[in-house]
């Protein structure tokens, strides 16, 4: 499998990184209408695009292949050169995305992750609050020591680049836990502390992305004041739609501007346990925003989990979110226990919207309770 990654990896690279520069614009990358343009055609505008979700896509591409590598190069030495690969792919990726230009795709006022629109000479964020911004979260790994020693060749190009990289070598944390029983571990990741915190701060807040069934595709402050972008050919918009599509893109097929997905809400809960790996439970975060409750980045993967398992689970009514308010799903013995697994679900109310039969993503929720077993 490693192989054939290995080439789509290129590609990727090759195809998406116009400028050289280490930031992406692969397209919608399946997020369809989530932009304020269509990414599948040209600009209205002109000029391209760099993606905060394209480029950390990319990043977690890269950390995903460096683990992968890490794990065959215990069976086969030469793996280990493609660790390095990789390592020094995802060093590079980070780097762009906070540093290029300055800020890289970071933008310092609001504290959050945007498209940057580049066209007739000028660069502009795109600042519209969404899963662009959220998918950056995503690219971390976590290295331990005890598993670095293992590969001397890695170990020893690794340290090369730390030393004589300095000016890349600030994107990789580490951490000596004392004990005699804990390792050193290195942190792989695109935000910093500070802007984890700073992201954090957006993604629990129930004005935001929270919702009481897992985090929004787009933040509900749009609904109150939608996104708004001006060309000569008309006005491109983005409002909060927290259901059904009202974009004509993709043939009004085009649902992330609000409703909760599946496999995004996962992804975070793995980041989330993967940065408490790291940070321990010294890291706590308000959960939600303004409740003034501390929660370990941990105790935070548990209460989105929480959540989207909730989606399915019968109310005072009887009636699963997931169904809405068809009565028949809690009324009726034949009906009662049929639970369907949705494609996307209302950021608002839970309701079940899409095809109804996407087991390839929503059974996830499986696996969130699963863990919540495990955590209780």
């Amino acid at each position: 499998m490693f192989q054939k990654l290995l080439v789509n990896f290129t590609w990727w690279v090759n195809r998406t990184d116009d400028q050289g520069n280490n930031l992406f614009s692969g397209g919608f990358l399946g997020l369809d209408n989530i932009g304020v343009f269509d990414r599948s055609v040209a600009l209205p505008t002109g000029g391209y695009i760099e993606q905060a979700d394209g480029t950390a896509w990319m990043a977690f591409y890269a950390a995903t292949m460096l683990e992968i590598a890490i794990e065959l190069s215990r069976y086969d030495a030469a793996y280990a050169d493609m660790a390095s690969k990789f390592f020094e792919h995802f060093v590079a990726i980070v780097d762009a995305m906070n540093a290029f230009g300055g800020t890289g795709l970071w933008d310092e006022q609001d504290g959050f992750y945007y498209d940057h629109l580049h066209a007739n000479g000028k660069m502009l964020p795109l600042r519209t609050r969404s899963m662009v911004g959220l998918i950056p979260l995503f690219a971390v790994a976590v290295l331990g020591d005890d598993v670095v020693d293992q590969l001397p060749g890695f170990k020893k190009r690794m340290q090369w680049f730390l030393d004589h990289r300095s000016d890349l070598g600030r994107h990789i944390a580490y951490m000596d836990r004392a004990g005699p029983n804990t390792a050193g571990r290195r942190l792989l990741a695109v935000p910093s502390r500070r802007r984890l915190e700073s992201v954090l701060c957006y993604l629990l807040d129930e004005r935001e992305f929270l919702s009481p069934h897992g985090v929004r595709s787009l933040s509900r402050v749009h609904l109150e004041h939608p996104y708004v972008f001006e060309t000569q050919g008309g006005e491109h918009r983005i409002a909060y739609v927290p259901g059904e599509s009202d974009s004509p893109m993709f043939g009004g097929n085009s649902n992330w501007r609000g409703p909760v997905w599946f496999p995004v809400n996962f992804l975070l809960i793995q980041a989330l346990r993967r940065y408490h790996h790291f940070y321990g439970d010294e890291f706590t975060v308000e959960c939600p925003t303004g409740s003034g409750r501390r929660c370990t980045l941990d105790q935070v993967a548990e209460e989105l989990a929480t959540r989207l398992v909730g989606l399915f689970l019968p109310g005072e009514s009887g009636i699963r979110p997931a169904h809405g308010a068809e009565a028949r799903y809690a009324e009726d013995a034949h009906w009662r226990d049929l639970v369907l697994f949705y494609e996307h679900f209302h950021g608002d109310d839970g309701r079940g919207l899409g095809a109804s039969h996407q087991t390839g993503w929503t059974a996830l929720v499986t696996s969130c309770i699963d863990y919540l077993g495990e955590r209780r």
